[in-house]
């Protein structure tokens, strides 16, 4: 199986190329919320809790069907068409009542499986204790196909977790005035001292009074004019629109289980040479000529430095100085090297710093 290699060129500063700040951050306090509750599934087809090991389930369906007028004391349920489930669900920012939204459910008894189960009303809070949505709904569970015709994966189901969509209805808001605000604060997305300059000076360009100063890699300070407090939506939609050439850092992110590397911008190899069984790989050696003098009365002989290759017993791949990792990759794979092979190599590069990039496994 070969590597998959995807190039993520994300914003290439080398050319110029600008990106709105609505796309590289977002408003302090303009946010989603995070809402979870407790609830039961039913509906299953004998794939539910075993009461006798989920006695929280057993007390949670007590409770359920006493608000309904059913009284369950000293009765012996026996079922498993039910299970209890965690509910979590993101409440948008200046959501309204009535809006819907979706939900995710995870089975936390011995269910084998949440498939064809409905479930039923179950209140969701937030971190201050309030219920902002209740949820009841048919559950779908999560296909986990195959990524891609390059590269197989075992098509699993995971049937003790799954969603339903527009089953939350929002009962209420979360409140966010922003007609009281005098100081807006923009945090980016990925933190970065030069981004974070960079867009300092190009609300100060687009917007009369200086209004912005960066006080850390992630966070900008807005100063509201006076002019514009009264009419903040307009003032905030201004800010997002204007473009702003952005820097990252170099990135590599590595997906064991599927083989799949993933390469940011300017992701470069210093001179570095490497044996990995019987591959050979040097990279970024300079062409050079040295003559090293021998016995007296004898000639002397030139030593050529080869140029930058990669070998593996006959085969040999090329590569310039300063090789971008996307070439070394395709090289590794023309020799047919195998994935956890290329990614060891990655490993190794970045560890006697020849790769400056930082590396994220997922």
């Amino acid at each position: 199986m070969k590597i998959t290699i995807l190039i993520i060129l994300l914003f290439e500063t080398v050319y110029g190329i600008e990106t709105r700040i609505k796309d590289i951050a977002s408003f302090e306090g303009v946010r989603d919320n995070i809402l979870v509750g407790y609830g039961i599934v039913a509906g299953l087809n004998g794939t539910g809790d075993n009461l006798k090991n989920s006695i929280f389930t057993e007390k949670r369906l007590s409770e359920f069907l006493e608000k309904l007028g059913i009284n369950l004391q000293g009765s012996n349920i026996n079922t498993k068409n039910i299970a209890a489930v965690m509910v979590t669900a993101n409440l948008p920012p200046f959501s309204r009542q009535g809006n819907r939204i979706d939900i995710n459910v995870s089975a936390i008894g011995d269910s084998k499986s949440l498939k064809g189960g409905i479930l039923l009303a179950t209140p969701l809070l937030a971190a201050d204790g309030n219920v902002y949505a209740v949820a009841q709904g048919s559950i779908s569970i999560h296909e986990n196909n195959e990524f891609s015709q390059n590269v197989k994966t075992k098509n699993r189901l995971i049937e003790t977790k799954g969603y339903a969509q527009n089953a939350a209805i929002i009962e209420k808001t979360s409140i966010f005035d922003l007609s009281k605000l005098e100081i807006l604060f923009l945090s980016l997305n990925f933190p970065d001292f030069s981004t974070a300059v960079s867009v300092e000076k190009a609300i100060n360009n687009n917007i009369v009074g200086n209004v912005a100063k960066a006080i850390d890699p992630g966070t900008i300070k807005i100063i509201v004019p006076q002019s514009q407090r009264n009419k903040p939506i307009e003032f905030i939609s201004k800010i997002e629109i204007i473009k702003v050439t952005t820097d990252i850092k170099a990135k590599i992110v590595i997906n064991e289980s599927t083989g799949t590397v993933v390469i940011g911008e300017k992701v470069y190899i210093k001179p570095v040479a490497i044996a990995h069984g019987n591959l050979i790989i040097n990279i970024g050696a300079k062409n050079y000529l040295e003559t090293m003098p021998l016995n007296a009365g004898e000639d002397q002989i030139d030593i050529v430095n080869k140029n930058i290759d990669l070998q593996r017993g006959t085969n040999v791949q090329h590569f310039e100085e300063n090789s971008s990792l996307e070439e070394l990759i395709n090289g590794l794979n023309k020799l047919g090297v195998l994935p956890r092979d290329i990614i060891n190599i990655l490993y190794n590069l970045k560890m006697v710093g020849a790769l400056e990039a930082i590396i994220e496994v997922r």
